[in-house]
């Protein structure tokens, strides 16, 4: 009798624990079967999406985010000469056949006391120049407030020596001293070292060729100028005087100064010789030493 009741009593327990797994078992099933089902609907990730997501609006101080940072470099493109310097007589010669009519004009001793306005009036009427600077000019803050200015109005700056001394009367040593610390001090100011050089008086010597070929200038005198000599320093006489030179021919390299008759004279200088047919050439367009 008892072993009949233990019997019974083991059967159902056995029937209760297998309901109760069955019921376990299909409900985890569903359960697996319907998020298995979701996620067989859910779209894949694309790798963009799969990335970490941007973060915008941040303090851009110092930061790629900042408007300093996303102005793009500008891309400065290598100037093609057009022209070179012909050494026999300081013409300007174009690289290849033009029938143009064309003139260089340069000015020396600046930036004395009027090369800024002459500056200033070139830029107005359209044309390009030299300006030969004297390192005694931008020893003051005052000078090289003013070379600045003349590089910043778009002008090319050359190399006229330190004291403007005839270099063939002194040593090398002092040669040196007139040309290569000039160069750094143009560049301090100006971000750009002188492409161009032009002895006082034109008087080179082989060791100011040796310099200027080792600081990768181009030597350049002129073809003619008269704003030095006496009975042209008035407006109207060296006016008239430019413009009729017998030295006058294509390419001819035009000597001026920081001088008061040559900035009232620039105005008619230049219609004066645009009258005549002539155009001005872009130094920055002339063969210089690589």
């Amino acid at each position: 009798m008892l072993k009949k009741f233990l019997y019974i009593l083991c059967m159902a327990a056995f029937i209760v624990s297998a309901g109760c797994s069955g019921t376990g078992t299909k409900e985890a099933a569903d359960h697996i079967h319907k998020e298995g089902t979701q996620a067989k609907k859910a779209k894949p990730q694309t790798k963009e999406a799969q990335k970490e997501p941007e973060v915008k609006n941040q303090d851009t101080h110092g930061t790629e985010n900042s408007p300093d940072a996303q102005k793009a470099d500008p891309v400065v493109k290598p100037i093609t000469p057009q022209y070179r310097i012909n050494p026999n007589n300081w013409s300007i010669v174009p690289l290849e056949k033009s029938d143009k009519k064309e003139v260089l004009l340069t000015i020396d001793d600046a930036p004395d006391k009027h090369a800024v306005e002459m500056a200033k009036t070139l830029k107005g009427l359209g044309i390009k120049a030299i300006f030969f600077v004297n390192g005694h000019f931008i020893d003051s803050p005052e000078g090289q407030a003013k070379l600045k200015e003349l590089h910043d109005l778009g002008f090319i700056i050359g190399n006229h020596t330190q004291t403007h001394a005839n270099l063939t009367q002194i040593p090398e040593s002092q040669q040196y001293k007139e040309i290569v610390p000039l160069n750094q001090k143009i560049k301090a100011v100006t971000g750009e070292a002188p492409k161009f050089f032009r002895a006082p008086y034109g008087a080179n010597t082989a060791y100011s060729k040796k310099l200027a070929a080792q600081e990768k200038m181009a030597i350049m005198n002129w073809t003619f100028g008269y704003d030095w000599v006496k009975e042209y320093q008035n407006k109207d006489a060296l006016t008239k005087i430019m413009i009729s030179s017998p030295y006058l021919s294509n390419g001819a390299n035009l000597l001026m100064h920081d001088r008061t008759w040559t900035m009232e004279a620039l105005p008619g200088i230049i219609k004066g010789f645009q009258d005549k047919g002539y155009s001005f050439i872009d130094p920055a367009l002339i063969e210089v030493p690589k």
